[in-house]
């Protein structure tokens, strides 16, 4: 499992607060990284590192249905989000677009913003090393961890 810092959020981080809207204009997802999260947090995007988590409240991912949201997370490089709810839409494009996405309320209630997490969607656990605890989520089937495997249903 590869560790990573978290970037802790709270509840009902909507799509334009993921990617604002004035930049959907540009369809370079590796361009639109630079501006993820800018509008709550403008240090997120030059702060984030390859296999970095995001750990957000309740219904992240809420407002728009674009699939720009989770591609941009994904193109900043952040390895998983951990939540305690995704919005339906939301949730369904990060798994077509093959960005691991995971309901666990205690470890996002538990994990604090720096903490060093991991996420293991095979065994369906989430571990905080900061903190020395686990936490357990139902395992992605098979279907699910394959789209992910191959980077999403579509290239």
């Amino acid at each position: 499992m590869e560790q990573g810092k978290a970037f802790k959020f709270g509840d009902h981080v909507d799509t334009d607060a993921i990617i604002a809207a004035r930049y959907l204009n540009v369809s370079d997802f590796n361009a639109l990284a630079a501006h993820c999260m800018e509008d709550i947090d403008d240090k997120f995007a030059q702060a984030v590192r390859r296999g970095d988590y995001i750990v957000a409240g309740e219904n992240f991912g809420c407002g728009s249905s674009r699939e720009h949201a989770p591609a941009v997370i994904k193109a900043c490089g952040v390895k998983a989000v951990v939540a305690k709810s995704f919005a339906r839409i939301f949730y369904r494009n990060a798994i077509n677009i093959g960005l691991s996405i995971v309901e666990c309320a205690q470890a996002v209630d538990d994990c604090d913003d720096g903490d060093v997490i991991s996420v293991d969607t095979v065994n369906g656990t989430v571990n905080n090393a900061t903190k020395g605890k686990t936490y357990a989520f139902p395992p992605y089937p098979q279907e699910i961890r394959d789209i992910i495997a191959r980077g999403g249903l579509l290239k």
